[in-house]
């Protein structure tokens, strides 16, 4: 077959984020209210079957790599649709905690088995100087995914069973994509590439920083992922469909993201990392200030996609550039973190709520996010590797993509072809 172009692939990959992040990750909080009442369950039940997705996130992550090397991109990402399609089925199907939470669990492994497999498919069949725009438009997708969600909660909001099964026939539909679109093997680096040089205890260290406030990112955002839905319909007393405008902001908004990120990394990512979380913090105080007010809302919701987002995309090029040549590692271990948080906080917010209220609760998580906003000038400063070396002219996403693979002389790698240059079949 002949292989899509770098447009065409990018376009199916931000496609298949949206269906695995979007719809099969971050839609749940958007069903949160009449799931909740539905299959009858308490707040600290929701956290907890929250926090499901974001552990087996983090298995699925851990192996990812692997599987994508031994398997090749296509079988990773059919593997990864299938998971999808069979959690959003049950979902769709749940009688009671136990089955949702099973539902979110595989749904959980969809997520953290997709991007993998596309970054693999990506290194095999895209030139690499155009790596860093291609991962950008795919990153896209998670807000795609989340808005998409949005036209189904506003027709479907007490149809949530319907519209997860909608969401599970998607899922289907992308694995067939799978199957059709992405080569068979994996990418081989060439034999002239200088291997990744060992890390050193200063590159661990900065990691272990970025990982300690990738944590409290997701650790704070777990409050308006799972429950601000859920804090406007029953504390606010707004209708189920209105929530659905909160996920649309949030999509919308989140499409600026990688922007911010890409300005970061040619600025200050201390500085930037700092206002983010600001924000993000005061989009929980916003919604749980006035969650009956629906423009009080929508404004929070924008806010804190834009932050979420912009984050994730930091989060993103400093896990990069922090490990030249290792671009299974670097970037894994935030991400990681950051769902490691999510699924701490969502299960101690679930508590909260009950013991406190969603105000006060809201309130501390806002307070967290400003305290670590506060530490900051502890963020590690990607474009550095030594105090006394000369930081890179190179700045953005591409620059960091273009040192995963480097010559002999430490330069970044020009191969000139790649397998999309060729037209042969894999089978």
């Amino acid at each position: 077959m002949r292989y899509p172009s770098s447009t065409a692939f990018a376009i199916f990959g931000a496609m298949l984020i949206a269906i695995s992040y979007g719809l099969a990750r971050f839609a749940f909080g958007l069903f949160v209210p009449p799931i909740r009442e539905a299959l009858n369950l308490t707040p600290s039940v929701i956290g907890i079957i929250g926090a499901l997705p974001l552990i087996s996130f983090l298995f699925a992550t851990a192996i990812a790599p692997l599987a994508a090397d031994r398997l090749g991109a296509r079988k990773t990402g059919m593997i990864s649709g299938i998971f999808g399609a069979a959690g959003l089925g049950l979902i769709s199907q749940a009688w009671g905690a136990i089955s949702l939470g099973v539902g979110v669990f595989a749904c959980g492994i969809c997520t953290g088995l997709m991007m993998p497999a596309l970054t693999a498919a990506m290194q095999a069949l895209v030139k690499r100087s155009l790596h860093g725009r291609v991962s950008s438009v795919m990153n896209a997708g998670t807000s795609i995914g989340v808005a998409v969600a949005v036209p189904t909660v506003l027709l479907l909001a007490d149809a949530w069973r319907f519209a997860y099964f909608s969401f599970a026939v998607l899922a289907a539909v992308g694995v067939l994509a799978a199957w059709r679109m992405l080569p068979s093997v994996s990418p081989v680096l060439p034999s002239n590439a200088a291997p990744a040089p060992p890390v050193s205890v200063l590159q661990w260290t900065r990691l272990f920083r970025l990982s300690g406030f990738a944590f409290v990112m997701g650790f704070v955002s777990s409050a308006y992922w799972i429950f601000a839905p859920d804090l406007v319909a029953t504390l606010g007393q707004l209708p189920s469909s209105s929530t659905g405008l909160l996920w649309l902001a949030v999509g919308l908004a989140g499409l600026g993201g990688a922007v911010v990120a890409d300005l970061a990394d040619r600025n200050n990512p201390p500085i930037t990392q700092a206002l983010m979380l600001m924000m993000l913090s005061a989009a929980l105080a916003l919604v749980a200030a006035s969650p009956g007010n629906i423009a009080i809302a929508i404004f929070s919701a924008l806010v804190f996609g834009l932050s979420y987002m912009s984050l994730t995309g930091l989060y993103l090029m400093t896990g990069i550039r922090l490990l030249p040549g290792r671009l299974s590692m670097g970037p894994v271990l935030p991400f990681m973190a950051v769902s490691l948080g999510q699924a701490v906080g969502s299960a101690l917010f679930g508590l909260l709520v009950e013991d406190f209220g969603y105000g006060d609760a809201f309130a501390i998580f806002a307070a967290l996010g400003i305290l670590a906003a506060l530490l900051s000038p502890f963020y590690p400063r990607q474009l550095e590797l030594e105090p006394d070396e000369e930081i890179l002219e190179d700045t953005g996403l591409q620059a960091a993509y273009d040192f995963q693979l480097q010559n002999e002389k430490g330069e970044p790698y020009r191969s000139q072809e790649t397998a999309a240059d060729r037209t042969e079949t894999q089978e």
